[in-house]
């Protein structure tokens, strides 16, 4: 797809929300349920079940998925699509791109095991790999426009306004 074919496809989108904000306003959803012979919680992918369960720093077999990996798979997927639109729309010359995220986490927040340890990640750090020829101020532009449009970048960054119930 090249800038032209995105832009096409694109712009019907941009007017309409334009025109009209609240078509721009779309509730995604995930749905899980907790599995009954072990630790873990199976979530429905569209695609697959994905079975999340302890990380083997708490105790859990490395057999299921992380849910902070997940967290960091998905950091990545959104970081990647963004940086391939922008590159896209932009005409910036890019061959093999990669990315990769990684987090610290110190376990002992959530094993409460030391109160002063923080539960979830400490750090996280996004990085891509990417064959340009593309002078740094391009580069720069690339990066600094996939920071700003992707989703889950942002979410992270800037923290939603979080709710937690149950029902019966």
């Amino acid at each position: 797809m090249d800038a032209t074919e995105l832009k096409a496809m694109q712009a019907p989108l941009k007017q309409a929300y334009r025109d009209d904000a609240s078509q721009a306003m779309i509730t995604l959803r995930a749905k899980g349920s907790i599995d009954d012979q072990s630790v873990a919680c199976k979530v429905e992918t569209g695609r697959a079940l994905a079975i999340a369960g302890l990380h083997p720093a708490t105790g859990g077999s490395g057999l299921e998925l992380c849910s902070g990996d997940m967290l960091l798979e998905a950091l990545v997927a959104c970081a990647g699509v963004t940086l391939k639109a922008v590159a896209t729309a932009l005409e910036f010359k890019l061959g093999a791109a990669a990315v990769e995220a990684e987090g610290d986490l110190d376990f002992r927040g959530t094993l409460g095991v030391a109160k002063d340890a923080p539960v979830g990640f400490r750090a996280i750090r996004l990085n891509f790999n990417l064959d340009t020829d593309e002078p740094q101020e391009r580069i720069d532009s690339l990066l600094k426009l996939t920071e700003r449009y992707c989703v889950v970048f942002q979410t992270i960054s800037q923290k939603p306004e979080l709710t937690v119930s149950a029902r019966r």
